[in-house]
């Protein structure tokens, strides 16, 4: 299930990071009901945090964020699953072909957020 939610330009998008996780969903192989909790959340190091990082270490789910360069090093980095996180921006990349996403013609949160669901599911079907 894709869940997003919406910042000011002006905004830093680290504090939304608890409210996608309490919305989002992930599909279970086979059947089943989908889990409220992925293994792993990777995300760039705009997300490097001993917050982020605490609040995914509470929900018991792995972080794959690199490290700041004023950060001290961690436990190992996977790049591997980091590299997978190019799906999201790929995913980001084909929404902004549709104009009316990439420029914001809306004023109101509500109705940017209806085009966005609905570019979606466009590139869905």
């Amino acid at each position: 299930m894709l869940s997003f939610t919406l910042t000011g330009g002006q905004h830093h998008e680290q504090p939304q990071l608890v409210p996608l996780l309490d919305r989002g969903a992930v599909k279970r192989p086979g059947r089943g009901r989908p889990r409220l909790r992925p293994e792993r959340v990777a995300g760039d190091k705009a997300y490097s945090s001993p917050k982020a990082r605490r609040d995914l270490r509470r929900r018991g789910i792995g972080a794959v964020i690199p490290r700041r360069r004023n950060e001290r090093p961690g436990r190992g980095f996977d790049r591997a699953a980091y590299r997978e996180r190019n799906v999201v921006e790929r995913f980001l990349n084909r929404l902004k072909q549709h104009r009316r996403i990439a420029t914001r013609y809306e004023k109101l949160a509500a109705s940017y957020a209806a085009m966005v669901t609905i570019a979606a599911i466009i590139l869905w079907l």
